[in-house]
């Protein structure tokens, strides 16, 4: 069984930084798209970042120039470096990894979840 843990979550104020980390097991890493999703208290979970295993990545518009989405295959890890938070960032987010081709950001072509990570910020 697939497993996926996120780390890295937590309180800062709007401007900071925050580096989400999501390791992965069970699963060939290098072959597989993965992917940021977060959801905000009453809200759908929405796709954050997806990558490729090329690399090649896709952002919401929300985040772009903001979130930096990579990958290490040789540690079958995943990460979310986001910059500039803001309040409305808020959200638990998931680390998510799919078999499809592409690095897409719906969430109905994701397979395997995580349990998420809580990240919260202050204005």
């Amino acid at each position: 069984q697939v497993q996926l843990v996120e780390s890295g979550g937590g309180s800062v104020q709007a401007g900071g930084s925050l580096r989400l980390s999501c390791a992965a097991s069970r699963l060939s890493f290098s072959v597989v798209c993965m992917a940021w999703f977060r959801q905000a208290p009453g809200k759908e979970r929405d796709g954050v970042a997806a990558i490729d295993f090329d690399g090649r990545t896709n952002y919401a518009d929300s985040v772009k120039g903001r979130f930096t989405i990579s990958r290490d295959n040789a540690k079958n890890t995943l990460y979310l470096e986001m910059d500039n938070l803001k309040p409305e960032d808020t959200a638990m987010y998931y680390c998510a990894a799919t078999w499809a081709r592409l690095p897409v950001l719906d969430r109905a072509s994701y397979a395997a979840w995580g349990q998420g990570t809580q990240v919260t910020v202050s204005s």
